[in-house]
């Protein structure tokens, strides 16, 4: 796995997403066709865990979370920007979603959450807030953010 690849795949799954309103309809679409399970959520799981095993994934720390944002938004990922997180019993700084945010909660450990959902897609429509929260263990949580948007605010 390279981060060309990883960027293909996230392509292939924007390309679904462009143009949608970020709610619970997509929140429910995205987990009845690419949950748990599902190979479009195994292949990112394996990207992930690949990506941050060999450091191009996850490459910053602070706060005891590993974090990185690996693509701005540009056209091919239909303006979407990709983060991945790498958390564990941890609740990350509050932030705020203008645009909304889509995220793909992938557990590396039995039973770990993120803000109380286990494996799948939690989608956060705009103008929406929260303190990421890990639960359970540790998970990976990849982030699709519309236009790169996000405002870390206080609590």
């Amino acid at each position: 796995m390279s981060p060309t690849e990883f960027r293909e795949q996230i392509a292939l799954l924007t390309a679904q997403l462009a143009g949608r309103p970020l709610d619970a309809a997509l929140d429910a679409w995205l987990n009845a066709e690419h949950g748990a399970g599902s190979a479009t959520y195994e292949q990112l799981k394996k990207s992930c865990i690949a990506g941050a095993a060999e450091g191009w994934l996850c490459e910053r720390e602070g706060g005891g979370i590993r974090y990185g944002r690996i693509f701005k938004p540009a056209d091919e990922l239909h303006g979407f920007s990709v983060d991945v997180v790498d958390m564990k019993d941890i609740a990350g700084p509050h932030h705020s979603h203008p645009l909304g945010e889509i995220d793909l909660i992938m557990p590396l450990d039995d039973g770990a959450q993120f803000d109380g959902r286990a494996a799948g897609w939690l989608v956060c429509p705009p103008e929406s807030a929260h303190r990421p929260t890990v639960s359970g263990g540790r998970a990976l949580v990849l982030y699709l953010l519309p236009q790169g948007r996000i405002e870390f605010t206080r609590a």
